[in-house]
């Protein structure tokens, strides 16, 4: 019998850590050689790691939610026999890869192993002083349920359940007992509304994958970033008309939806407004104005929000775009979108249908320096001027389009100036569609 210690291998370029958010073994469990054993998170990408060896798996490195270093220990296994030598050399060139520590990390630990003596006298100084700890309280018991203090029958209490009556609400017989005469009565007062919804327990989640991920980057840009929100009302009433025409003919292209149409808008507008379309280095203090619109497209997802890429969005026709949003938004839902579909967008779009709202406040993916929200379209009177110059009253479709700024590198005059040319192209949709 060996231990063989199965290190984390670089799963990717310039990650140091990776998160555990699965586990397929436990200490105990006999695995096969390229058995699953964990899936591990980095910022790019969700990876299986395969065990390298067959055996009994003796330990493993934390618990789902725990981050570890590459090259650190995934986990111990108990192997028959010996470990093949192209395995050892693998895993301890793993070890390798491991990034040196921290000049701060460095220096700590040199202090921890060359403490000063007189650091040592205080510390046991205040161990003596430490007080003992308390003892724990014994908890409490737990309140027995109202219901269980009142008396009535099964046969009353089943009904009370049924109707979702508290039955410590209603008023008993002299004899206090509840009979169905009094449930009766208490109905006819109260209609059956009992006047407040039923308590769901609580529970407890933890916020791993990409739950945590989301956090962490949302957390970043709240904190790094000075937001401001500009927000204009579109007419989208010949859009929509268009869209509709384009959807009458479209054979066997896909079903156009408001978010093509946009996305062409957005990339016909951006060369006069290059500061939109660009990343802001914090570190470097650099901002790099992107040529090329690599558009990030927010997804809502059974585990949280992801942004895959479209990439050289500026040089695709609508119904290639669609294709695009299609095929990468189901991407993302099952959890085959590859790492680089899910990097190195230069703008996003992130848009809620028709739960949009009137107006949003989005929050930057960073190192972006903007995101635009499209709203939800509603229909409402407006003052037209028509042919002739006299102006009526028509329902049209309106919508307001929403964007989020870095102001570090993106001025309120810049910001509102794009807008406006996007509302100019929008509003005039035969200019979106001319080449």
């Amino acid at each position: 019998m060996a231990k063989f210690t199965f290190n984390l291998p670089d799963i990717g370029e310039g990650i140091a850590e990776a998160e555990i958010v699965a586990w397929h073994v436990k200490p105990g469990d006999m695995v096969e050689e390229d058995g699953q054993l964990a899936d591990m998170m980095t910022d790019k990408a969700t990876v299986e790691m395969e065990s390298p060896v067959a055996g009994k798996v003796l330990e493993v490195a934390g618990e789902v939610g725990d981050t570890v270093a590459i090259g650190g220990m995934l986990v111990v296994i108990e192997v028959e026999g010996e470990v093949p030598d192209e395995v050892i050399e693998e895993n301890e060139a793993a070890a390798d890869a491991a990034p040196a520590p921290k000049d701060e990390a460095v220096e700590q630990r040199i202090e921890v192993e060359n403490p000063d003596p007189s650091d040592q006298q205080d510390a046991a100084e205040a161990v003596e002083e430490r007080p003992s700890p308390a003892p724990e309280p014994t908890p409490a018991p737990a309140p027995a349920s109202p219901d269980a203090k009142v008396l009535a029958s099964p046969a009353v209490r089943k009904r009370a359940k049924d109707l979702g009556i508290d039955l410590s609400q209603v008023k008993p017989h002299e004899d206090g007992r509840i009979r169905h005469a009094d449930l009766d009565a208490y109905i006819s007062y109260t209609g059956g509304f009992s006047g407040a919804a039923p308590v769901r327990a609580d529970e407890q989640i933890k916020v791993i994958g990409l739950r945590k991920r989301i956090a962490e980057n949302m957390q970043a840009a709240k904190r790094n970033i000075p937001h401001f929100t500009y927000v204009e009302e579109c007419d989208v009433t010949e859009l929509e008309r268009t869209r509709a025409q384009l959807n009458e003919n479209r054979g066997d292209r896909p079903k156009l939806t408001m978010l093509p149409l946009l996305i062409t808008a957005i990339c016909k507008a951006l060369p006069d407004f290059p500061m939109i379309n660009a990343r802001y280095d914090d570190e470097a203090k650099v901002v790099t104005r992107h040529g090329a619109v690599h558009l990030g497209m927010a997804t809502m997802t059974d585990n949280g929000l992801m942004v895959p890429v479209i990439r050289d969005a500026q040089g695709k026709n609508l119904y290639q775009l669609a294709n695009e949003i299609g095929r990468l938004a189901e991407a993302a839902r099952n959890g085959s979108a590859k790492s680089e579909e899910l990097s190195g967008s230069t703008l996003t779009v992130t848009s809620l249908g028709p739960l949009g709202g009137v107006a949003t406040t989005p929050v930057i993916n960073r190192p972006e320096v903007a995101i635009i929200g499209p709203n939800r379209i509603v229909e409402r009177p407006m003052f037209v001027t028509g042919a002739d110059g006299q102006e009526r009253i028509e329902k049209r479709k309106l919508m307001n389009i929403s964007i989020s700024c870095d102001h570090r590198v993106v001025d309120g005059y810049d910001a509102a100036a794009f807008v406006q040319e996007l509302k100019k192209l929008i509003e005039a949709p035969a200019r979106i569609l001319a080449g």
